[in-house]
């Protein structure tokens, strides 16, 4: 293939993506509306692709603009004197190694534990699974979906290497109660994380025009660790996040070397060993073209659609918000004459897509809307939308799986999922052709509806399925 007939096949495949720019898609993307920093970090990314973060001394300047990344979120985040950082590809890495490194950090420990509210990020789960690390889960507030002070304090033991909070939650939006929770963790001499891969660049620029935010940075007593993504809402190419530990001393287990090999001695400071400059340099490029008063003005943005879009879910009697939003997030749920998955349908159907997330012990189904700067210019027709998504979704009536389909699915031992079983299931679902290849509907909400009923162990192994049969070569 050309050159030309390269680019139109991209832009074939690119078609049916959901789109990246102008606000529609309100999860796993964000927009700041600037046309010329995108470019500037579209041409950042290019220009270091094919650089190497493996070796500081073979590309000095990934190190310069890493530590200078670092150097800018410290002080947006409170860092004290002392603290160091490092850049990693994304929020999940960032959570992984700040589990590691409390798991490392207490070798003499040897079953460890990590005390987390319910809404605590997946990526927890995932340290705890590939770490050996027990999640002690704490149920949040059921009204304002914060974390429970008191029980994550209770939680606490003589296994306990971490304790966790987040600013905000992504689910629904809140910042926990981050003081009390740091001074329960410190006063039993245990590291305390906060999450802050959705509000560490938006909820600083915040601060003033909001004084009361609640506290959650390193100026807290206690924080041991942040993350922080830049690939968030520093709008910089993906992907690219900080882990930020107040001293050099916390960051020590994380690190890893090794010389047991007859090749170049391996020294890594993240899970990464080769690692590409392109998104180093991206957000080093943008976030220096923007600077700090022009996200100070796309943070309030930000922040002004969700407030409207919160005053929008207000006057939409079906609709009611999950809790009231901190930052830049907002979860909504429905009533029982619609449910948030047929909304999502209808949404997608007028051009929006917004997430739904389904129910979690006894936190209900949700719809989440991540709203970025680019967001506000169309609040308005949004709300339009939305409204016009509910009146169809009522109409509809919930989505409701067929009580067959719901006691095939039941039946299965989420631990013993074969080949032949789900294909049996998809087929029961309308999920397969004729050769049993796997086909997904237009529309989710009846498939999220089955979803939801079954229980998370279930709905795991199920979705797993469906993503390994995803992920074959064609």
């Amino acid at each position: 293939m050309d050159a030309d007939e390269i680019r139109t096949r991209l832009a074939q495949l690119r078609a049916g993506d959901l789109p990246t720019q102008g606000g529609r898609t309100l999860a796993y993307v964000y927009d700041s509306g600037l046309a010329e920093a995108d470019a500037i970090g579209r041409e950042a990314l290019a220009a270091f692709a094919s650089t190497n973060g493996l070796d500081p001394t073979a590309f000095p300047s990934l190190l310069q603009m890493e530590n200078d990344l670092v150097g800018m979120a410290g002080r947006l985040v409170d860092a004290p004197e002392g603290f160091v950082g490092v850049a990693t590809s994304g929020g999940t890495e960032s959570i992984l190694l700040a589990v590691l490194a409390a798991r490392d950090g207490r070798p003499e420990v040897r079953a460890p534990r990590m005390v987390l509210p319910t809404t605590a990020h997946a990526a927890f789960h995932k340290a705890a699974h590939y770490f050996g690390v027990e999640p002690v889960l704490v149920p949040v507030d059921p009204e304002s979906k914060r974390a429970d002070p008191e029980a994550m304090a209770a939680a606490i033991d003589d296994r306990t290497v971490l304790v966790v909070a987040s600013a905000p939650s992504y689910a629904h939006g809140v910042i926990d109660p981050v003081g009390p929770i740091a001074a329960a963790a410190a006063a039993a001499g245990v590291r305390c994380h906060v999450d802050a891969c959705i509000g560490g660049w938006v909820l600083p620029h915040l601060r003033t025009a909001e004084p009361d935010q609640e506290p959650w940075t390193f100026a807290v007593d206690g924080v041991t660790s942040i993350s922080v993504d830049l690939h968030k809402y520093a709008y910089t190419p993906k992907g690219i996040s900080l882990l930020l530990h107040a001293s050099s001393e916390l960051r020590q287990p994380h690190l890893f070397a090794s010389a047991r090999w007859p090749g170049y001695t391996m020294l890594n400071t993240t899970m990464q060993s080769t690692k590409s400059g392109g998104p180093v340099a991206a957000a080093w490029a943008v976030v220096h073209h923007i600077g700090l008063d022009g996200y100070a003005d796309l943070a309030a943005q930000a922040r002004r659609a969700t407030l409207e879009l919160a005053r929008s879910v207000a006057d939409i009697a079906p609709l009611s918000l999950a809790a009231r939003p901190d930052a830049t997030l907002l979860a909504v749920t429905a009533d029982e004459t619609c449910d948030v998955f047929t909304v999502s349908d209808e949404l997608l159907t007028r051009g929006w897509y917004a997430q739904p997330q389904m129910s979690c012990g006894d936190l209900p189904a949700t719809l989440h809307f991540t709203l970025s700067a680019v967001a506000h210019r169309s609040s308005a027709e949004f709300a339009s939308d939305l409204t016009g998504a509910v009146t169809a979704a009522v109409a509809l009536g919930p989505a409701a799986p067929s009580a067959e389909l719901v006691a095939a699915a039941s039946s299965v031992d989420p631990q013993h999922l074969d080949e032949e079983t789900f294909s049996g299931l998809l087929a029961v679902a309308g999920m397969a052709d004729r050769t049993g290849r796997l086909v997904l509907p237009e529309r989710m909400a009846p498939i999220n509806a089955l979803l939801d009923a079954l229980p998370s162990q279930l709905r795991e192994a199920l979705l797993l399925g469906v993503v390994e049969r995803l992920a074959r070569p064609t």
